[in-house]
């Protein structure tokens, strides 16, 4: 059903960035030096886990990656708000894509946009 929204009128065209957590991970200075081609790094997430979806840092979906035309999709399966489903606010130590003193470690963004044209954290 496709009711008029207001809200949907007036800002359906404002730009956020969404993003897709896959896992997080605290490491040194020393261990995060030390990587390098072919290193291994360890994620709090289980691969049968739902991903977090944020928008601009906030959790308002989850969901499962799938493959669609060579690229990386992700397939929502539950929506922020809904009953059967509380989805927690992004993690303690921060939003997607915050770096912070966790040493976070985040997937791409949805876009498919090249990491280093990401802001940086706080922007």
């Amino acid at each position: 059903m496709n009711a008029y929204n207001p809200a949907i009128a007036r800002f359906g065209d404002v730009s956020v960035r969404l993003s897709v957590e896959l896992g997080r991970t605290e490491m040194s200075l020393r261990e995060v030096l030390a990587l390098g081609e072919g290193s291994v790094v360890a994620l709090n997430r289980m691969t049968d886990e739902l991903l977090d979806v944020t928008a601009n840092g906030q959790v308002i979906a989850r969901g499962e990656v799938v493959a669609e035309d060579g690229r990386f999709a992700l397939r929502i399966v539950s929506l922020a708000g809904e009953e059967s489903e509380g989805l927690p606010p992004a993690s303690a130590s921060g939003g997607a894509g915050d770096m912070g003193a966790s040493g976070a470690v985040t997937g791409a963004e949805m876009t498919g946009a090249d990491p280093a044209s990401r802001p940086e954290p706080g922007a």
